[in-house]
């Protein structure tokens, strides 16, 4: 479903992402992992369209997307849930989830409706504060506005960038609950996360990014019986650092 080859891209002048490929199938869930600055971000804001990749193709369904903006890739069913939820605070919670909407293929108002329909079914919580400003929810719940919102635009892909950062264990069981369902209607999904246990019960197979570059793939139950998991960046890092 989607294909990654070869990508580079930063900021300014200095490149971030070198040579990163990757593959996700039709229905796959896929954790990105590794540390602090390793261009999990990066890449995400560069497969979404957000950061102009200076080099590489991304593929959707087959599709060269590589070059298209950002509103234009959201239109062909891949949107992003980003890193720090990036709500529009002096809105309703209505009003963010129908920017989600702008770029839904055919918006009429019973599809809009079924849109409604499906993200309330996921997060109930959200119909009951449909009113209610975005800036006045809790961390969670802005999450919750965060994802809905992306869902709204009908994604057959959809990139999450650390949806679990700073949230109590019982909205994370919850949020957790809501993808399991969305992954049931065949959405394929890239998840970044740092947490190894979070990242490894969620999803099958894993890539680990360190300064920029793919340095290991491997599934979830290989990577869960290492013995060095504790220690797995640092040790892939400074194997990075030789190389």
């Amino acid at each position: 479903m989607l294909e990654v080859r070869q990508v580079r891209g930063g900021h300014d002048r200095a490149d971030v992402l070198h040579a990163v490929s990757l593959d996700i199938a039709p229905g796959e869930t896929l954790a990105l992992l590794g540390p602090n600055g390793a261009g999990k971000s990066t890449l995400m804001a560069a497969l979404s369209g957000t950061l102009a990749r200076r080099s590489g193709t991304i593929r959707l369904d087959g599709e060269d997307i590589s070059s298209l903006p950002s509103h234009l890739i959201v239109s062909r069913g891949l949107a992003l849930v980003p890193e720090g939820r990036h709500m529009f605070s002096p809105f309703t919670v209505a009003d963010n989830l129908r920017l989600g909407a702008i770029r839904l293929p055919q918006p009429t108002r019973a599809r809009l409706a079924e849109r409604h329909e499906f993200v309330f079914g996921l997060f109930p919580r959200l119909a009951e504060r449909r009113s209610q400003l975005a800036g006045t929810l809790s961390g969670g719940e802005q999450q919750m506005v965060a994802i809905a919102r992306a869902l709204m635009s009908s994604p057959r892909m959809l990139l999450l960038d650390e949806p679990f950062l700073g949230l109590a264990p019982r909205v994370v069981e919850e949020i957790h609950q809501a993808l399991d369902a969305l992954r049931s209607t065949g959405l394929a999904m890239l998840l970044v996360e740092q947490k190894l246990d979070i990242a490894l019960t969620f999803a099958r197979r894993a890539c680990v990014m360190v300064k920029g570059r793919i340095v290991l793939e491997a599934s979830s139950a290989e990577l869960a019986a290492r013995d060095d998991l504790g220690e797995l960046y640092f040790k892939l890092a400074r194997a990075a650092t030789r190389g």
